[in-house]
């Protein structure tokens, strides 16, 4: 087996049911936690992982018994968190990264979720193919302040 170059990584498998959005969004922000990220970079954090996870759950499958992988890897001070399913797949990526667009107005969606995180995250790649599914992979870069105390 290969040996990876991260510091440190953590995978986590979970059913698309709703009640399992605020366990990605915690275990994720744990994980992150040794990063030690200040109070803006961990809620950034959390409202991407909330946001992806969400679209995982109410876009890719059309039932709850269907799996949503997560992989999220430490390098230096960045923070990769890759989320995957294997369901429908998105059938124009820019359409959907689109502020206010929706492919699920019944529902009334926002359709903001892409958007906000391009603004929360410091990098966002979607790959997805017509019926075999998604990876969305966000980066976070943590921010490393200065003791002051420090002589």
């Amino acid at each position: 087996m290969t040996k990876k170059s991260y510091d440190n990584e953590m995978n986590l498998e979970f059913l698309s049911k709703s009640s399992n959005e605020s366990f990605a969004r915690i275990t994720v922000a744990a994980f992150a936690a040794q990063l030690d990220p200040n109070i803006e970079e961990i809620s950034d954090i959390k409202t991407a992982v909330s946001e992806i996870v969400t679209n995982a759950i109410i876009h890719a499958y059309d039932s709850n018994d269907e799996i949503i992988k997560i992989h999220s890897y430490i390098k230096d001070n960045c923070i990769t968190i890759e989320v995957s399913d294997t369901g429908k797949g998105i059938e124009d990526i820019e359409l959907a990264k689109k502020p206010l667009y929706t492919s699920k107005a019944e529902l009334e969606r926002s359709g903001m979720g892409f958007t906000i995180v391009e603004n929360f995250m410091d990098d966002l790649k979607i790959e997805s193919i017509l019926g075999l599914g998604t990876k969305i992979t966000m980066k976070k870069i943590i921010t490393k302040e200065e003791n002051s105390l420090e002589s």
